[in-house]
């Protein structure tokens, strides 16, 4: 079964659903990776690593950021799922993107992205498609879930904010306030990515 949510981002044209879904304890990464590698269109998704996402909103600013691109023709990447993943990357380095922000053989927990870029590409058509091909847990995409699974030491490495100082961590509201602080971190990385 899939938990499957579709988004119409704002200022994108409503033609433009975003369908997002997201796995826990998934048991086939290899083989979706496999299917990725090999240009399977059938599998031609933004493939992330949910612990490399902070919140709802730090996936949804890179996949904004992949569809302006796209409509703008300046894509960098192979197509537009790709360019979700290189997207969330504060680097220009497209093989590191995939590698820090990708799939992998050892993920467990898998967001999944998919931009209805022609009119085939339905709700129902992709609920179906990876209810078939994900062997997984389907959870809520929701900021609780994504604070499960999200790994802040990596994210923060990948980001180069070692120095982002945390502060004490006594109540929920400080650490809600830490949170905050990290994902306006993360979206000003994602927006200045190859501005400078």
């Amino acid at each position: 079964m899939s938990a499957l949510e579709t988004i119409n981002l704002s200022h994108l044209p409503a033609s433009w659903p975003v369908h997002v879904a997201l796995y826990k304890d998934v048991k086939n990464a290899p083989f979706l990776r496999q299917q990725l590698i090999s240009g399977n269109s059938d599998f031609e998704y933004a493939l992330i690593d949910a612990s490399m996402i902070l919140t709802r909103t730090h996936v949804l600013s890179a996949v904004f950021r992949a569809i302006n691109d796209y409509t703008n023709a300046r894509l960098k990447s192979r197509n537009i799922h790709s360019e979700i993943v290189f997207s969330l990357s504060p680097a220009n380095n497209i093989a590191d993107s995939f590698r820090k922000f990708g799939i992998t053989d050892s993920t467990k927990d898998l967001l999944v992205v998919k931009v209805s870029v022609t009119p085939e590409i339905t709700h129902e058509s992709v609920a179906t498609h990876l209810g078939a091909s994900i062997e997984g847990s389907a959870v809520p995409f929701n900021d609780e879930t994504l604070v499960a699974t999200s790994d802040v030491a990596k994210i923060k490495k990948a980001y180069k904010l070692g120095g982002l100082a945390p502060t004490p961590a006594k109540t929920n509201d400080t650490k809600n306030h830490e949170r905050q602080r990290l994902e306006t971190a993360l979206l000003g990385a994602i927006a200045l990515r190859g501005a400078l």
